[in-house]
């Protein structure tokens, strides 16, 4: 695969694990294996993916060849899984470095798996793709369906027990934490489950479901459960969840403030 004329994310990272193999020698094939041997973020991703999700079913070398056929033929994916980088590097205290999302958190690594997934689901390998999502769960304790529609700069925090139903939408520069689940009702057929509209941060172990939309800018509140739609620069909490202020800012996905709001104070 041809290295990108220009891609600072890709060198950051090649330059850190450069530098921790200087730093934790007894980790250095690590660092060789996954980053150092690799020429572009492609070729370095799928090697990782690929050895995380290797079954009898489809061992690695043949994971890393759907995984490859994916990020040639759809190069929107390298767009997000870079824009979702430095999501988490900007949003995340705890990423101090571009190569962390990359190496170590489920989160940044189940989201990437399930592009791969949605990329043979809209070219109609639905089997394939279903196949992808259950070992993306087993592997991540994240289940994402195929058919979803997740955006770039996606931040997952976390992201133990996440759960996105098949016709969900996320959007783009979107935060959500652990335990967030987006799902229908459990009778409704057809589009059956939420939108969540750009910039809007879902808040650990919150529940949305159905038809709804989390509107641009919102913030639902840590355990809420959503059945209704919410205005876009709306907190809502509680069980069912309710309005209670404002979110606070444009994009409270961003700055990932947890703090309460009144009407009278925020955006």
């Amino acid at each position: 695969m041809k290295a990108p004329q220009n891609d600072p994310i890709w060198l950051a990272i090649r330059v850190e694990a450069a530098e921790n193999t200087q730093k934790e020698p007894m980790l250095a094939s690590f660092f060789h294996g996954i980053i150092l041997n690799h020429r572009t973020m492609e070729d370095a991703l799928s090697f990782h993916l690929a050895s995380k999700l290797d079954s009898v079913t489809l061992p690695a070398v043949t994971m890393r060849d759907l995984i490859d056929e994916a990020f040639s033929r759809d190069l929107g994916i390298g767009k997000a899984f870079r824009a979702d980088i430095q999501a988490v590097y900007d949003r995340d205290p705890a990423c101090l470095q571009f190569s962390t999302p990359f190496l170590f958190l489920k989160g940044f690594q189940s989201l990437q798996a399930y592009r791969v997934a949605h990329y043979y689901w809209e070219q109609g390998r639905q089997q394939l793709a279903l196949y992808l999502q259950s070992r993306i769960s087993e592997v991540f304790a994240v289940d994402i369906h195929p058919a979803a529609r997740i955006g770039k700069g996606v931040l997952i925090d976390h992201a133990t027990s996440v759960v996105i139903g098949e016709t969900a939408v996320v959007e783009d520069n979107v935060s959500m934490l652990h335990e967030v689940t987006l799902g229908g009702t459990g009778k409704e057929t057809g589009d059956r489950h939420p939108k969540v509209r750009e910039g809007s941060l879902l808040t650990a172990g919150c529940k949305i479901f159905g038809n709804v939309e989390i509107g641009r800018g919102a913030r639902v509140g840590g355990g809420a459960v959503v059945l209704d739609d919410v205005p876009p620069f709306t907190t809502v909490v509680g069980i069912p969840a309710r309005p209670y202020g404002r979110s606070g800012s444009d994009e409270p996905a961003r700055n990932m403030e947890h703090r309460l709001f009144s009407y009278g104070e925020g955006i």
